[in-house]
């Protein structure tokens, strides 16, 4: 049995004392994972030595790794991309709430994090739990959710800023707008369970209403789903590995150490198309 350890109510498990590189052959480790990590939508690793070759392997255990359409992966590794903020930069890439690329047609399954140089403080990230955001609604707006769809666009403005810096340094060449339309309320397609599926970085619209209808619920429903008790908080060191499943969580990294330099290598995991 794997030792692991909630961090939170409702997000956010610890996987303790593993040695992910000494385990990448056991097939059995990896379906133990797998079951973990459904159950707690977020799994932590820490102090794992994970060159890209190795991370790679890891990635592959859960699922197809895929190119990020924004920005241009290792040169060697072209599946994974550097998420980094320097010393002279302002903004960090993706920090606002988010699902990761929800405005794709077949968004992806799940990301992973590991962490190769950090600032002396700060650079945590947030994650917050869609199943309780679902959970915690009434049955009325249950009821009206669970017959929408939306309308996610990879142009809001909030998120865009994140993606400047990055953008210029290391932007894709095919890289352009991307529009997807999904339910409000998605099932899980492993665990069956319903989740909320808008989040404040992409989601425009209700599909068939107006911004302007849309504006009052989308902004009741950004702010429902992150409510304390939805989330938890991680706090990176070097060699920290986050893993966390993109259909039933959202994260946001804390943009708090300005003036230090934070890079981390992220994977993503091919996913389906919503239901």
């Amino acid at each position: 049995m794997i030792q692991c350890k909630k961090i939170a109510g409702a997000i956010g498990a610890e996987v303790i004392g593993l040695d992910l590189r000494a385990a990448l052959d056991d097939v059995a480790v990896f379906e133990e994972l797998r079951k973990l990590w459904l159950a707690h939508q977020v799994l932590f690793f820490r102090d794992q030595d994970l060159p890209p070759a190795e991370f790679m392997r890891f990635a592959e255990h859960f699922g197809e790794p895929v190119e990020y359409p924004m920005v241009k992966g290792l040169p060697d590794f072209p599946h994974i991309i550097e998420v980094k903020k320097l010393e002279h930069e302002r903004n960090a890439f993706g920090a606002v709430w988010h699902s990761d690329t929800v405005y794709l047609e077949r968004p992806p399954m799940a990301s992973m994090l590991i962490a190769r140089e950090l600032p002396p403080f700060g650079g945590d990230t947030l994650f917050s739990s869609m199943y309780s955001a679902y959970d915690h609604l009434s049955d009325g707006l249950r009821a009206v959710l669970d017959g929408l769809r939306a309308v996610h666009s990879s142009a809001k403005a909030d998120v865009t800023r994140t993606r400047e810096d990055r953008v210029k340094s290391d932007g894709a060449e095919s890289r352009r707008d991307f529009t997807s339309e999904h339910p409000v309320v998605r099932t899980h397609p492993e665990t069956g369970r319903k989740a909320l599926y808008v989040n404040p970085a992409h989601t425009v619209r209700f599909a068939g209403w107006t911004e302007g209808e849309s504006a009052g619920l989308l902004r009741y429903l950004f702010e429902h789903q992150v409510r304390p008790e939805f989330t938890c908080r991680f706090s990176w060191q070097p060699g920290s590995v986050a893993l966390w499943d993109n259909r039933c969580a959202m994260h946001n990294p804390v943009n708090d150490y300005h003036g230090y330099r934070r890079i981390m290598h992220r994977i993503t995991l091919a996913g389906d198309v919503p239901n």
